[in-house]
């Protein structure tokens, strides 16, 4: 896979830790030995994922001449906050329409990613009923702004194309450099599961490479069958954007969905006890609505013995901190 063929802008200046988490996996018993992806400090606005996958888009979005980004999220969306950043950056506006999942989750001062919605400047933010046509919503508005003279660019909430998902095959490719360097062999990929672009991304970058590490998706939102579905489906139009010979097969594609509990950003008890547990055994911050619940998946695996004894587990922390201080009754 030759990815100097597409365009980017250069966000990802350096390739991002791998780090052992000893104490976290002596909490667990000892059964494993977790090792962390600290996609959480990739450049952008309090760092994240998104920002792999904006390299490519908003290279696109230039590309086809647009002053303006139009994209969707959740109210505390981590996406919304990363595409706004990069907007700043380029100095482009940047619109966003936010979907009320959980009603009454809007605060219009609320703390957060939505406060720094406001701190960064954004350009006009719409929100939505939860189960909106979002697609439908920022096409209306690309029609609004383009009658009043703007070049707008649409990404996709979670810039969950096959563009943005370009992006996590090129970690993917990082990831192997990375553990060829430090002589370190991993087992098993762990990811959070949502919009699917970092799933699938991940799962055509270790396949197509022939790589032999298997990936697991855990949702923070859909059952496993739908997801599964929706990470296929996106995991085969980026190899054939790609040029990955061969259909990559459905069971390449591999989710639990235990850990969603009562639905998308509401908590669990997982997820508080990933949370703490991360923080007081090596200090890194995990977000309540995926990485949180995605480590909680990870927990219960291992103590299950999903895992091989003595095996090296990865997991792709993928940020969201700030996401955090909206939900400080849940920890406090």
């Amino acid at each position: 896979m030759n990815l100097t063929k597409f365009p980017k802008r250069n966000y990802v200046i350096e390739p991002t830790p791998i780090e052992a988490l000893p104490a976290f996996s002596r909490a667990l018993g000892g059964k494993v030995n977790v090792f962390i992806k600290r996609d959480d400090l990739l450049p952008g606005c309090s760092g994240g994922n998104k920002t792999r996958k904006l390299d490519f888009c908003i290279a696109d979005a230039i590309a086809n001449g647009a002053d303006t980004i139009i994209t969707c999220g959740a109210v505390q969306s981590n996406h919304c906050r990363l595409t706004l950043s990069w907007a700043v950056k380029e100095e482009m506006d940047c619109h966003l329409i936010l979907e009320e999942r959980v009603p009454g989750s809007y605060k219009e001062a609320g703390s957060g990613n939505n406060f720094l919605f406001q701190l960064m400047g954004v350009k006009s933010t719409t929100v939505v009923p939860g189960g909106s046509n979002m697609p439908g919503e920022m096409e209306k508005l690309a029609e609004k702004l383009k009658a009043e003279g703007k070049k707008p660019y649409i990404i996709p909430g979670g810039a969950s194309n096959a563009i943005g998902a370009t992006g996590y095959v090129a970690c993917a490719q990082e990831i192997q450099q990375q553990l060829f360097e430090q002589d370190l062999n991993i087992d098993h990929i762990v990811v959070p599961s949502g919009s699917a672009g970092t799933h699938a991304g991940m799962v055509v970058g270790f396949y197509g490479t022939n790589s032999g590490i298997p990936v697991t998706g855990i949702n923070v939102s859909r059952p496993k069958s739908v997801q599964e579905e929706i990470v296929h489906k996106l995991a085969v139009e980026t190899a054939e954007r790609l040029g990955v010979r061969g259909e990559l097969p459905a069971s390449e594609i591999s989710c639990f969905d235990n850990y969603v509990g009562p639905g998308y950003s509401l908590p669990t008890d997982g997820m508080i006890e990933a949370v703490k547990l991360l923080a007081r055994t090596e200090a890194i911050l995990l977000d309540p609505v995926y990485s949180g619940k995605a480590m909680a998946g990870l927990i219960d695996l291992v103590r299950n013995d999903h895992f091989a004894s003595g095996s090296n587990v990865m997991f792709l922390h993928t940020g969201g901190s700030p996401a955090l201080y909206a939900y400080l009754d849940t920890f406090m």
